[in-house]
């Protein structure tokens, strides 16, 4: 035990120590036995799980900057999937999703700015990058303890479980802060700061080109499998093979190497897990949970109700049952048909006007609800199957992957009410993209698959797409918004710079300007 306080106390300075990631040393050896990694991987290499909340008015965005609280929060309004609900008005010095978000929802030049002005901390770079560091120690230290007792099970599971976060944490923040991976110029594109070793170097981080970032995740995926192998653990919150094949396939889709999406993909229907039938779906449950049959893999928190609140919440002043944050956007729900179940399964109508609102989490209402998973940091089964037809599509199969289709849909649909095969390859492709977005909505995949349908060798978007944001100005006599406009992000061919968010200022003070942020460009309400 003396070992394990020992590092705890040294992780809980890791605040004042050497360089923005925020490592540490492992030269002594904190860590003796495998149940002293156990506790030392849960209490710091997964993210928190935080179920304490309970919504009563829209000033929700209070907690922004705690590193309890919210992970990226403003990952769900950046997309188009997203827009502005208003109703009533809040004082602009309240935290309300809308004013607190508003500068990632339309695409800023400094994101993190609330609508006084004011700037506020970003710390998902600090939330990941410490768990990296976190990691690293325990990689190193776990091969010591191996290299004692090597047959130990327990401990290979852990050391899977590192490698897969490690995999994982570095995918995140690749396609939050780096640029998209383009296979031509992987290898000259900036990408994130890597750093994998548990030493302290006495330097400054720069970025890493996305070729070397991508191939570590693959190296660590690669590790993840080796040791999981064979391995589901019996809870939803430790990690298994089945996450690491799924990560894995969802990596090799991002780096167009579709036959490898294949290869991690073959068998998934025997993993364990099973897509639950949404005809057999009850009112008001859940559709996605901890337990669920298609849930392989989650942790940390659920941001989407504080983010997309109801206008049925009290205010704190002055006025009485607003909204002041995002609903979901018309351009998402004209994209369901009437068959389809997800559109009851997946949404809410709010109370008053009636706006579509994101309820996949309802669970959210119980306090410390052991049921609730991520908005984020999950992995469900359909995924694989969704990333397996994308590459058969994508290889010319396109028999195949519509008969991957036809396995969610027929669990997705009214009987005998699900669509028809596309007639051609890109209609296809197109036809699984826009399957992707409704079924995986509001869980943290669509900002990232934009940008790499952006970037597509065989497919890519176009100069011509556009993202468009609604915008409102308010009439204080009459209580009312009118429409003043749109906020617009153009295509990574013409906007590059605001397809990635900003490396926080904290993390390039500290690195004394060797880390930078390409230039976004002012951002003006276009008709």
């Amino acid at each position: 035990m003396k070992y394990l306080l020992t590092l705890l106390t040294c992780l809980l300075l890791l605040s004042s120590c050497s360089k923005f990631l925020e490592e540490y040393s492992t030269d002594q050896k904190y860590l003796e036995t495998t149940d002293d990694l156990n506790k030392v991987m849960i209490g710091e290499a997964f993210m928190n799980n935080v179920y304490g909340y309970y919504l009563y008015n829209p000033t929700t965005m209070g907690n922004i900057t705690s590193e309890t609280d919210f992970s990226a929060p403003w990952l769900h309004v950046m997309d188009d999937d997203s827009e502005a609900f208003v109703l009533g008005a809040a004082d602009r010095d309240q935290a309300t999703p809308l004013y607190m978000l508003s500068g990632f929802h339309n695409w800023g030049q400094n994101p993190a700015v609330n609508i006084l002005g004011f700037a506020w901390n970003d710390i998902m770079w600090k939330k990941v990058y410490k768990r990296i560091s976190a990691i690293n120690a325990l990689i190193y230290q776990a091969s010591e303890i191996a290299a004692k007792n090597p047959a130990d099970v327990n401990l290979q599971h852990l050391r899977g479980e590192a490698y897969f976060l490690r995999a994982y944490y570095y995918f995140l923040i690749q396609n939050i802060y780096g640029a998209p991976y383009r296979k031509a110029t992987a290898a000259t594109d900036e990408g994130v700061p890597l750093k994998i070793s548990e030493k302290i170097e006495d330097i400054y981080f720069k970025r890493t080109n996305n070729e070397a970032v991508y191939n570590q995740i693959v190296a660590d995926l690669n590790q993840a499998a080796d040791f999981l192998q064979g391995y589901n653990p019996t809870t939803k919150i430790r990690v298994g093979i089945a996450a690491v094949k799924c990560l894995q396939s969802r990596v090799y889709l991002f780096t167009e190497q579709y036959d490898k999406v294949l290869q991690v993909t073959n068998g998934y229907e025997n993993m364990g897990y099973s897509i639950i039938d949404l005809k057999r779906y009850v009112a008001n449950s859940n559709f996605t949970y901890r337990s669920s049959t298609e849930t392989i893999f989650t942790m940390g928190t659920n941001a989407v109700p504080v983010v997309f609140p109801n206008d049925s919440l009290g205010s704190s002043s002055p006025v009485d049952r607003l909204a002041s944050g995002f609903k979901a956007s018309d351009n998402l729900i004209q994209r369901f048909s009437p068959n389809d179940l997800r559109l009851n399964a997946c949404f809410k109508l709010s109370a008053k006007s009636k706006a579509f609102l994101p309820a996949k989490y309802r669970t959210w209402e119980t306090y410390n609800d052991p049921e609730q998973v991520s908005c984020i940091f999950s992995f469900r089964l359909p995924e694989m199957l969704l990333n397996r037809a994308e590459a058969q599509a994508m290889l010319g199969a396109d028999g195949e992957a519509w008969s991957e289709i036809q396995k969610l849909q027929a669990m997705r649909f009214n009987n005998n009410t699900s669509s028809q095969q596309p007639a051609s390859n890109p209609a296809l492709v197109n036809f699984i993209r826009d399957e992707r977005r409704r079924e995986f909505c509001f869980e943290g995949h669509r900002w990232f698959d934009l940008r790499r349908y952006e970037v597509n060798s065989k497919y890519p978007l176009g100069a011509d797409f556009t993202i468009k944001h609604p915008t409102y100005s308010y009439d204080a006599q009459t209580n009312t918004y009118t429409r003043a406009g749109n906020y617009v992000l153009n295509s990574i061919a013409q906007d590059a710079a605001s397809w990635q968010v900003p490396i926080p200022n904290y993390a390039i003070e500290f690195n004394r300007g060797s880390l930078t942020n390409p230039i976004r460009s002012v951002r003006n309400i276009q008709p």
